[in-house]
């Protein structure tokens, strides 16, 4: 189990010994297979709730657009931290992450094209490009990951996150303004920041690959695809706004 260290929150080493323990009790066991197509599947949910944000939002009702916009972001991390603590709830709570992060992902795209039309598919298309990217480069084995390489991104992420939440705590609270963190901030260190979070989120989404691989040759119980599918969107989401955030960078300086 030392291999199993991923940046991914939600694919932390606990919850994979917790579904071991289950196994017993579960028919079935996880395939790569399995994982992969609910993630397709959570995939498909996520595009038609977040179409539907943003045809509300470029429709006759935007305030209710807006609404389900924030029903996604509080509903989205509520259910979220449900099944990092239940993943044998998983089955039932992923795909309402799913929905729930769509409504968010919908609105947020809507109010970014907005005010700054085109870089939405531009997003879309990178972000469905690095994440195909990152899979054929570890499906090939082009990339595997050693344990410096882990180290790197999870130390990495872990400095991330904990920057985020404080900045997060400190803004929302005290009133706390980092420029170079704001959406469409065009400086040369905003753009660095972005960019290299994005790279941190590609390889992230290598070690979640390696993590479900991982999984399914230990036997895993079958409920641990809709948690791995779970962890992989999550990241993929991230990768998402990421990317979102350094074209509405570019695009202000134009």
């Amino acid at each position: 189990m030392s291999l199993f260290q991923s940046s991914n929150p939600t694919l932390s080493e606990k919850f994979f010994d917790k579904s071991l323990a289950m196994q017993g009790e579960v028919q079935g066991v996880m395939s790569v297979r399995g994982a992969m197509n609910k993630f397709g599947f959570m995939m498909l949910l996520l595009a038609c709730s977040a179409i539907g944000t943003w045809s509300l939002f470029y429709g006759d009702n935007p305030n209710l657009a807006m609404t389900l916009t924030m029903v996604g972001v509080f509903g989205g991390l509520g259910v979220g931290l449900v099944t990092s603590f239940k993943p044998n709830w998983a089955q039932y709570t992923a795909p309402a992450y799913a929905l729930l992060e769509g409504l968010f992902i919908g609105g947020l795209s809507a109010i970014i094209n907005e005010k700054m039309p085109g870089i939405v598919t531009t997003a879309v298309g990178l972000t469905l490009g690095v994440g195909i990217a990152m899979f054929l480069l570890y499906n090939f084995r082009i990339i595997r990951p050693n344990k410096l390489f882990r180290s790197i991104v999870t130390i990495g992420m872990g400095g991330i996150g904990i920057f985020y939440l404080i900045y997060f705590i400190a803004s929302y609270f005290f009133g706390f303004n980092l420029p170079f963190m704001n959406w469409g901030n065009a400086s040369m260190l905003g753009i660095g920041i972005s960019i290299a979070v994005i790279v941190f989120a590609a390889m992230s989404l290598i070690l979640d690959l390696e993590r479900i691989e991982q999984g399914a040759e230990m036997g895993l119980s079958k409920n641990m695809e809709w948690y791995c599918a779970f962890g992989l969107l999550t990241t993929m989401i991230w990768l998402y706004v990421e990317i979102l955030k350094l074209l509405s960078r570019f695009a202000s300086r134009d």
